[in-house]
């Protein structure tokens, strides 16, 4: 920040701590971000892990085989930190007395285990965290009885689709209050100087025993590499392990206590695995066998190996607690548990100063508190991912290139690949990898902490070792080929205008976008419009099993689908681009012939979309006034697929509105656009910006693929309680659907989509997921940026009614509060003290040990607001702390004086907590 704008600041930016180290990390390269969560919840089951000849992940490396087989390329572990490249890892372990393996990583259910898909069935919060990680906080619920492994898988093995899943509360094990609340918080003294500090209460009637075992280990890359070089851990005096590795370096984990330190190696136990005899006697799940069954002998009693734990026995009476504390460094301190708690003191109120200062004050104490913990849960969900592609084809013997290439494996033409970098992930257990799109959404939330890391995960996905030579940008591991919605520029140009508020306009970074984002582009023109007609396929894009076919299959009746949404994207992507582009033009003029290519895409697509004339083959249904995916038989003949769902509503998200002139700064542009009009008036006319009639509130102009009409037409639905509108916001099928199924009879086969506001009754993508029906936050976040696009354009004269039927008007400004506000509402106590996110479930809703801990879902019941799916995709669905931020600080006449285009108008009133980022 200049010194000007430091004068200028209402507050004294240089005494908010956590902001310093984001300063000092990113200007003096200070590596507050080396130690942070980086392990994953799950590395079993995954892709990378795979080795099979089926390509079946999930039964390759299971969950039972996890304690006993060294893992590949990533480690996981509770509550758990690593450095960057995830070489020293610390873990909580946790041992009750009964259960007959140890608790060192959170269980779930495979998705053929599960009647609703992979499922994690264990009670834990990402409770707080700063952007540095200087000080983190998470919660895991043990219980005291032993843990019904068995009685989870078979009795949701054994029920069906229809039925609800068993949940973990639901076997009885939480009665009677009989678990421990186990909370570990880190403080960070110095970039490398972590403290620990485990504490465990008992919410129990009677005293209980428990074994805490926080480990230390490397992740194994010497077994893989011959002649690696082999880190080791060793016993030091006081109660120490020495943790040396070639690269890391040397650190220390000093342990408060004097506890009993075990070691051995983080190596495959083949014995148990294979019946094979393993090369050491001291093997990766060796504290199971000398904690549970006594077996001294599996420890090394030289003190040394891989892995290592400091073993505490702790007899916690009833509704009391015990602490553990540790530190790990790479100098130790002299007076190492002296300062303990004054640091512990000082991180949290570094953390509080800092979160007060982005909240808006607007908000309510409720308010701020899942505003703090969805962003809490954005900052534990980063991973470090590590994934050779090139490597791992050699091993599968499936690379094209090098070998004999025999082998069939998924991810073969993506030998490009490495991808060796901490990633924000869409929930650490569910989903352990990356997904372009959840990644995109990711970033508009994570810019409220942290603006670097929020880019950084922007320009990770568009550089050389993870985009496609071809453009494409990576869909997710299980396939890196399937199509994502193109949302990327969205999220460029979103972050770009915020901080262009804040006083720190960062060409250099929408420029290195821009350059990637034109490959990409060009690539979804080059191989989703296959014929030219500026229409464009992808496939599911995102949205699972919302059409009645898999869109991502052949189509059982042959021909080809155009799709509604892959259409809307792809202008709402010529938008975007359009924004950007217009903006460098600002700095070389030769961004105007691009600039207008775009704006020419964005006529034609729209164009296509609806036709002038009576048109049976366009998407637009003129007389239901809807869009609907075409369906085009190898006969000829088309068809519309009348399935009301979020397939039709995505074109309002492609709106931009233009300042009066906007395009006369631009001579070339207007010359291109003049010459355009000439040859196609009736293409242009599409987008309402050749005609007078479309000019305005302050004569501003607007390029949207909705007319007016089109946009009363589909508001009425979607403001329609027995279609879209849901008390909790916009559900992805219309409500309309649970008594009018679309159904479609083929070859003596009958293909239904019908409302299903929980989870899906079809396994079609795994099963684990449902678009028929529930509320997903990133569509509806987009409807609400489409709302705030077209209002500086129609301004406060232009109103429509909400729900249909009421007779109450809202302008689009305050549509998109009201939407804004129905999506808060599920996660906030309502007139009844009760969390809809919480459901039924009378533990979470009463109990003042559960009430306020809150979980982010993947999805919510369309009509009661359940949550439904992954239970930590805090992911996209931490988006709803930037819906709160927007709710709390936007103003109707701010957003008509300033159109900023998309969302920005709110950073001149946010630009005082977050100057300096």
């Amino acid at each position: 920040m200049s010194s000007k704008e430091k004068q200028s600041s209402p507050f004294s930016y240089a005494e908010v701590s956590e902001q310093k180290r984001l300063n000092e990390a990113r200007e003096a390269g200070i590596p507050w971000k080396k130690w942070g969560p980086y392990l994953s919840e799950r590395q079993w089951g995954t892709v990378r892990e795979d080795y099979s000849a089926d390509g079946n992940a999930w039964d390759y490396f299971t969950h039972d085989q996890s304690r006993s087989r060294a893992f590949r390329w990533g480690e996981d572990g509770m509550a758990g930190i690593s450095d960057d490249k995830q070489q020293l890892c610390f873990a909580l372990t946790l041992w009750n007395g009964r259960d007959p393996i140890l608790k060192e990583r959170m269980f779930g259910l495979t998705n053929s285990e599960s009647n609703h898909g992979e499922d994690v069935k264990e009670y834990y919060f990402y409770l707080d965290s700063t952007p540095t990680h200087s000080y983190m906080k998470y919660l895991y619920k043990y219980p005291q009885g032993e843990y019904p492994y068995r009685d989870l898988v078979e009795t949701n093995r054994g029920r069906s689709r229809e039925e609800f899943e068993y949940e973990l509360l639901d076997t009885g094990i939480f009665d009677d209050d009989r678990y421990f609340d186990v909370f570990v918080e880190y403080a960070k003294a110095d970039p490398e100087d972590t403290l620990v500090r485990i504490s465990v209460h008992n919410r129990g009637p009677e005293a209980a025993t428990i074994h805490v075992l926080p480990t230390l280990w490397f992740r194994n890359t010497w077994t893989w590499e011959e002649g690696k070089q082999k880190p080791v851990l060793s016993q030091a005096d006081g109660g120490k392990i020495n943790a040396s590795h070639p690269k890391l370096g040397d650190y220390t984990l000093q342990c408060e206590g004097a506890p009993k330190l075990l070691f051995t190696e983080n190596e495959s136990n083949a014995e148990r695995l294979w019946a094979q005899p393993n090369p050491s006697p001291y093997v990766k799940d060796a504290f199971h066998r000398y904690v549970i069954s006594g077996a001294h002998d599996a420890v090394n009693p030289a003190k040394t190996g891989t892995k290592a734990a400091a073993h505490y026995v702790l007899e916690v009476p009833a509704e009391e607690s015990k602490v553990v504390c540790l530190r790990l460094s790479a100098k130790p301190a002299s007076d190492t548990f002296g300062t303990f708690d004054q640091i512990f003191d000082n991180r949290l109120a570094d953390a509080n100063e800092f979160y007060e200062r982005i909240t808006p004050k607007e908000l309510n104490e409720d308010e701020r508190r899942v505003h703090r913990q969805a962003l809490a849960g954005m900052m534990w969900s980063k991973q470090y991912y590590y994934f050779d592609l090139d490597r791992w084809l050699t091993e599968h013997n499936a690379h094209p290139l090098v070998g004999s290439g025999t082998g069939v494996c998924r991810n073969s033409d993506w030998f490009h690949m490495l991808n060796s970098d901490i990633i924000s992930m869409p929930d650490k257990w569910e989903y352990p990898w990356y997904a372009a799109w959840d990644l995109a959404f990711h970033t508009l939330a994570l810019s409220l902490v942290d603006f670097d890391f929020a880019k950084e995960q922007l320009l990770l996905m568009l550089r050389n070792l993870y985009a496609h030579p071809n453009g494409q940008i990576p869909a997710y591991e299980w396939n890196f080929g399937d199509v994502n919605p193109p949302v990327h520029a969205w999220a460029t140009i979103f972050l770009y205008r915020i901080e262009s508020e804040l006083g720190r306009a960062d060409l250099r970074f929408l420029e290195r976008s821009f350059q990637g984002l034109m490959l990409n582009f060009n690539w979804w023109v080059n191989r989703k419009d296959p014929q030219g007609r500026n229409v464009f396929a992808g496939g599911f894009l995102g949205l699972d099993n919302i059409g009645v076919f898999d869109r991502s299959a052949p189509l059982p009746t042959g021909g080809y689908l155009d799709q509604a949404d892959g259409t809307a994207w792809m202008a709402f992507y010529c938008l975007c681009m359009l924004e950007i582009a217009l903006i460098l033009t600002e700095y070389d003029q030769m961004y105007e012939e691009i600039a207008y290519r775009f704006l020419e895409h964005f006529a034609w697509i729209t164009y296509a979309m609806d036709r002038i004339g009576a048109n049976h083959d366009e998407m637009w249904d003129a007389e239901e006034g809807f869009f609907y995916d075409l369906l085009h038989l190898p006969n000829g003949d088309a068809m519309r697929l009348k399935i009301r769902s979020m397939v039709g509503l995505l074109p309002l998200c492609a709106a931009g509105v233009f300042e009066k002139g906007t395009f006369l700064h631009h001579p070339r542009i207007v010359e291109l656009i003049d010459l355009f009009r000439k040859r196609h008036p009736e293409v242009l006319h599409k987008i309402a910006i050749a005609d007078n009639s479309f000019i305005g509130y302050a004569e501003r102009r607007m390029i949207s693929v909705c007319n007016k009409e089109k946009l009363q037409r589909i508001l009425a639905y979607m403001l329609d309680e027995n279609e879209f509108l849901s008390p909790y916001g916009i559900r992805s099928l219309s409500k309309h659907h649970l008594e009018h199924p679309f159904v479609l009879n083929l070859a003596g086969n009958e293909y239904k989509v019908q409302y299903l506001p929980a989870e899906s009754n079809t396994g079609m993508f795994g099963g684990n997921s449902n678009w028929r029906g529930p509320i997903w936050m990133p569509v509806n976040g987009l409807i609400i940026r489409g709302l705030l696009a077209m209002y500086p354009f129609y301004g406060d004269d232009f109103k429509v009614e909400c729900p249909t039927g009421s007779g109450k008007y809202f302008t689009l400004f305050e549509l998109a509060n009201e939407i804004g506000r129905r999506n808060a509402s599920i996660f906030l106590r309502d007139a009844n003290d009760k969390r809809p996110v919480y459901g039924g479930t009378k533990k979470f809703q009463e109990d003042p040990h559960w009430r306020d801990y809150i979980l982010f879902y993947e999805y919510f019941h369309g009509d009661n607001g359940a949550g439904l799916g992954a239970s930590h995709q805090t992911g996209w669905t931490g988006l709803i702390a930037r819906i709160l931020d927007l709710s709390a600080r936007l103003k109707s006449e701010d957003v008509l004086k300033a159109n900023k285009g998309v969302l920005a108008e709110m950073t001149r009133q946010q630009g005082a907590g977050q100057k300096g980022k």
